[in-house]
């Protein structure tokens, strides 16, 4: 973990986002953050979710339009000549039951805000306030955007196949962050590739069934999935040379109905993570070829389907834009608080709403409460890191202590775009 580059020129923005900060109404931000995390909502149903985010930017003044590419949210604050800012928070939650034992943990059985995404929803909230109130000290656009479906992929294109850039103002560059373990008080960011590409793949193995008692008149799938799981991790330890990242995980296998039926067929879940193209594509061959070879060494009936699913671009800030930003937050912060922890395997679908290659930044604040932190196993940073809960855990409870920074951050990313006396 290194400390980030600077850039030049962040003091204004720095100066004037202590000034919108300085009476944050902390107390209310944490009582919609808690609010919203009693009632996560899966992706592409965050009605209830949106229906509040909307709520807060009509009350802070911007012209505000719900049901964009089906439960996103658009504010737009004109605010004289100047850059349009697009900021942006996603909105849905995840298909785990909590496990955190917080007073106003989930009220939705097996549905839960595991990633942070109700942290982003306030902090859009925060922010758009903040710069509303204090609008007579810059001039420019902002855009607040509340986008459904991040977790399918499906959110960004949605929301720009709904005309976000034909009837909202287009924006000159994409802000966006994203609540991350790690001990609560830094901000890191990566020049360059910061998220990798993530692709679902489903297998489905075509056996003969029959009855438990007599294997020797089917084609057992079980077995042959079996077979296929062990084969598939082979692929990246021995098809993907070893300075290339790559994972494949199997997150999901099905097949049967009773104990004593041999069913007809068995269906397999994959997730890739690449950061190259030509790896995935390596990777995507190679899953075809076994999937083929176990089902024709098994006798199949017929060849294995291999269909590919919801496909995430990798993450790539532009350079220049995210060294501006992690400047801004260095002057904010203190420079030993930005850090760049190089790119990370999770995925992101924000780099499909940079449409004719807008300029974005993308970076993380870290949100474990420092007595979790303190409790973890590990001896540094690393070992820590590893054992505190991570998104998508049942336990994933970020600080509150972070609503206000994570107000701070998106104010001060916005004024370093914006036209700033």
């Amino acid at each position: 973990m290194t400390a980030a580059a600077s850039a030049p020129g962040p003091s204004p923005a720095a100066r004037l986002t202590r000034d919108l900060t300085a009476d944050l109404p902390v107390p209310a931000l944490e009582d919609f953050y808690q609010d919203l995390h009693r009632h996560p909502e899966l992706s592409l149903g965050e009605r209830r979710t949106a229906r509040k985010l909307a709520g807060r930017l009509r009350a802070a003044g911007f012209e505000t339009a719900e049901g964009v590419g089906g439960t996103g949210v658009v504010g737009v604050l004109r605010n004289g000549d100047g850059p349009t800012v697009l900021l942006r928070a996603d909105l849905d939650a995840l298909p785990v039951q909590e496990e955190t034992g917080l007073p106003y943990a989930s009220r939705h059985d097996g549905v839960m805000h595991a990633c942070g995404h109700d942290l982003h929803v306030t902090w859009l909230a925060g922010a758009a306030a903040a710069l509303a109130a204090g609008r007579e000290t810059w001039a420019g656009t902002v855009v607040a955007v509340g986008q459904p479906a991040e977790e399918n992929g499906q959110g960004a294109d949605r929301m720009v196949a709904d005309g976000l850039y034909e009837r909202f103002p287009r924006p000159d560059v994409l802000l966006g962050q994203h609540a991350a373990p790690g001990i609560a008080g830094l901000y890191p960011h990566v020049p360059g590739l910061v998220l990798s590409a993530a692709t679902d793949v489903d297998i489905v193995v075509h056996g003969r069934g029959g009855h438990g008692s007599r294997p020797e008149t089917t084609v057992d799938p079980v077995v042959t999935a079996a077979y296929l799981v062990t084969r598939l991790q082979t692929v990246v330890s021995r098809e993907i040379a070893a300075g290339e990242p790559a994972v494949l995980t199997v997150g999901r296998i099905e097949a049967g109905t009773r104990h004593n039926i041999i069913p007809s067929e068995a269906r397999i879940a994959l997730n890739l993570r690449t950061q190259s193209e030509e790896v995935r594509q390596r990777m995507l061959a190679a899953i075809r070829r076994i999937a083929d070879g176990e089902c024709r060494a098994a006798g199949c009936p017929r060849e294995p389907e291999v269909t590919l699913g919801d496909h995430f671009p990798a993450t790539v800030n532009d350079v220049d834009t995210d060294r501006l930003v992690a400047a801004v937050h260095g002057a904010v912060f203190g420079p030993t608080k930005v850090v760049d922890t190089g790119p990370a395997m999770g995925s992101e679908d924000f780099g499909r709403l940079a449409v004719g290659s807008i300029p974005y930044a993308y970076w993380f604040v870290t949100t474990t409460p420092a007595e979790v932190w303190a409790q973890a196993p590990g001896a540094d940073f690393a070992e820590k890191f590893q054992a505190v809960p991570s998104n998508h855990s049942p336990r994933f409870a970020p600080d509150l202590s972070t609503v206000a920074p994570g107000v701070q951050t998106l104010v001060s990313g916005a004024l370093a775009f914006l036209s700033v006396a």
